[in-house]
């Protein structure tokens, strides 16, 4: 396992250079993915998306390739790029898949000799359920306006006693900040610019999916859950809240679409050897993207170069807490990395 001062050297020395290079937008543009030429290209907030009609497998299965990239977004705003960000949330991702792709599906194919650390991910393209499937057993202390936490001191500030949130009717009283919740609590929402937390009655009200569906996602999601955080506590650390993304596939099947139970998407807490709380300046030590919002001050705020290789740091430690394996990095220049990978998947499926 690297340690601290290792992780340190290790991003003080590649990090400006793994974060070096072209868009998949341009890659394409200059040939040298001849085979994605007139090819869709979706710009996301921590990845791009390539696809198009006459992309599919030998089997007729439509084709979404996902590129990873380094940057961070918090509270809806870009903020800049964190030295190996893609490849630690590349390994996190495809450890955890395999966990809970029995339960959850997976619209990921299965690419021989693809490396756990490609930034490229090879996926079907799903008809997507336009919402955020949130679960949370805490409720965190949080900046985002989605948040039960900000929702609660709302609640507060009215003198209200009973919180009504995403369908669920909450103690006021019975909230603390940190604590966990009466139980296991979903609470979607939408995928919009700004995205709101609704009820599940408002989702199927306005056709986003039908109670069936909805029971689906709801339900693998709770067991998941439960298998993610039996995994957890033996690593000594508590899942908190988690956010998926589900879709239907060609053959009609609701299974998960993009990452599952990664620092961008959980909390994941540490817990002592007694199985409680370890805290940091009175705060639960945390192993997830919130400590990068913490150093967001002003709204429009681009993290500097010592913040972003401190946030990597905390990236490379969380991850090898949560996984309990070294992070081999490729420090290959991303271009290439890139451009093999995408010709391997697209060899193997083609």
């Amino acid at each position: 396992m690297l340690d601290e001062q290792q992780i340190r050297e290790l991003v003080a020395t590649y990090g400006p250079a793994v974060n070096e290079g072209r868009p998949i937008t341009q890659i394409i543009a200059d040939g040298d993915l001849p085979r994605l030429s007139g090819s869709n290209i979706l710009e996301g907030k921590v990845s791009d998306s390539v696809f198009s009609d006459t992309l599919a497998t030998k089997e007729g299965a439509p084709i979404r390739l996902m590129f990873r990239n380094n940057r961070i977004s918090t509270h809806d705003v870009n903020r800049g790029a964190i030295p190996f960000k893609d490849q630690v949330l590349a390994f996190n991702h495809d450890h955890m898949l395999q966990l809970v792709k029995d339960i959850l599906g997976s619209s990921q194919f299965t690419v021989t000799d693809l490396k756990p650390s490609s930034t490229v991910i090879p996926a079907e393209n799903l008809n997507l359920i336009m919402l955020e499937n949130v679960l949370r057993l805490y409720m965190a202390e949080s900046s985002t306006s989605t948040s039960l936490y900000q929702h609660w001191l709302s609640a507060k500030d009215r003198g209200e006693d009973v919180l009504s949130y995403a369908g669920h009717k909450i103690n006021v009283k019975g909230l603390h900040p940190n604590g966990v919740l009466p139980y296991l609590m979903d609470t979607p929402s939408t995928k919009e610019k700004i995205d709101r937390t609704i009820d599940a009655k408002y989702l199927i009200d306005s056709g986003v999916c039908t109670s069936e569906q909805y029971d689906q996602i709801r339900n693998s999601s709770l067991m998941a859950f439960g298998v993610v955080s039996n995994y957890l506590n033996t690593k000594g650390m508590v899942l908190v809240d988690t956010k998926t993304e589900h879709g239907i596939n060609s053959s009609g099947e609701i299974v998960s679409a993009d990452e599952l139970y990664t620092m961008d998407s959980s909390r994941f807490w540490k817990l002592d050897d007694s199985g409680k709380l370890v805290t940091r300046d009175g705060k639960p030590a945390s192993f997830s993207k919130e400590f990068a919002r913490g150093m967001v001050k002003e709204k429009d705020q681009q993290f500097n170069e010592e913040q972003s290789n401190e946030i990597a740091v905390r990236y490379i430690q969380g991850l090898q807490h949560l996984t309990g394996e070294e992070f081999v990095p490729d420090l290959r220049p991303r271009d290439e990395r890139i451009i093999d990978s995408t010709n391997l998947i697209l060899d193997t499926l083609l």
